[in-house]
Parts: C-alpha cells; sequence; structure tokens
C-alpha cells in the first residue's frame, strides 16, 4: 500500500514476524558436457567453478566457492539439490547466518560451460523479507514499531542504510 505524503512517497513496512530467508534457484539446461561457471554478488566473482554431472559434487563445488567470496563467506548459504539429474536441473541457494531473514539482490551468472546449448540461469524464488521491517528499506519508507506502536521514517538516502526517524 502506498500514499503521498507532501512530496514523499512512502510504503506501509509493517514489522513482521520472524522474516523470511531469501532462496534463489540455479538452473542448469541443454546439454553440458563440462566447463566452468562463476556468480557474481554486488560486482565481486566466486573462483571459477567447476561443473559436474555427479550432483554431490556440483553442490560441494558451488557451496565452496561461495563460502570464499567475500560478499557471502561461509556459513551464509546452503547450497542443496533442487531438482536435478546428472548435472542437470536446479540447484537451490538459501542465504542464512548474517543474511538470515533479509532481502537479497539477485546474484549474477557468468556462464562458460560445454556442450550442446548449455544454459545457466538464476532467479530468486523466494523474496527475503527483513524479520523487523527496518533495514533495506527504501528512503520514505515507514516502520511502525512492534512493542509500542511507534511509527518511523526512513530519512536516509540508500536502502542499505536506512536512517530512521521517528514521526512525532
Amino acid at each position: 500500500m502506498s500514499w503521498n505524503i507532501g512530496s514523499i512517497i512512502t510504503t506501509s513496512v509493517a514489522p513482521v514476524s520472524g522474516g523470511t530467508s531469501a532462496i534463489q534457484t540455479l538452473t542448469f539446461g541443454g546439454t553440458i558436457t563440462g566447463g566452468i561457471f562463476k556468480l557474481q554478488r554486488q560486482g565481486h566473482s566466486t573462483p571459477a567453478i567447476h561443473w559436474s554431472s555427479v550432483n554431490a559434487t556440483l553442490v560441494a563445488n558451488i557451496q565452496t566457492a561461495l563460502d570464499r567470496l567475500d560478499t557471502i563467506g561461509a556459513g551464509n548459504t546452503l547450497v542443496a539439490v533442487g531438482t536435478m539429474t546428472a548435472g542437470i536441473g536446479t540447484i537451490t541457494v538459501t542465504f542464512q547466518g548474517k543474511f538470515i531473514n533479509a532481502q537479497m539482490d539477485d546474484m549474477v551468472v557468468v556462464n562458460q560451460l560445454q556442450g550442446t546449448s548449455p544454459t545457466l540461469s538464476n532467479a530468486t524464488t523466494t523474496a527475503g523479507v527483513n524479520a523487523d521491517g527496518r533495514g533495506y528499506s527504501t528512503p520514505g519508507s515507514l516502520c511502525v514499531r512492534q512493542d509500542t506502536g511507534a511509527l518511523y521514517v526512513n530519512m536516509g538516502t540508500d536502502i542499505l542504510n536506512p536512517n530512521w526517524v521517528a514521526v512525532p
């Protein structure tokens, strides 16, 4: 729900109960015979990730690369087989640790796979929801404090660094 207050567009940001962790799904398609790929987040790239037709090996390769990525780090994702047969299908990446119950930007895929029309894509399948409704909020967003009912507005200029000010 949105409405105008003066020249500021505000959005109702009701505090959520517990939040939701973001899940992104990597989809491997075509006929893949080998090769590498990379995942990028906020302009930083994993080392080359080797594709494998062995599902457990492919999951382990992705998990290791994400753990080493400085914009993610160890313990902040859980990589698992979705619907995959012999390295073709889906793998899920659930954000946890320091990213639990938070919105996440999509990882970018750099596809250097080999084979007949090999494809690799990434999509957010479960959007993250901040546990308290106060982080990752657009400027002008409103938030109601759960324990007191006090109203706050984000006067910051960046969604990653909100500046919450009490509304009198």
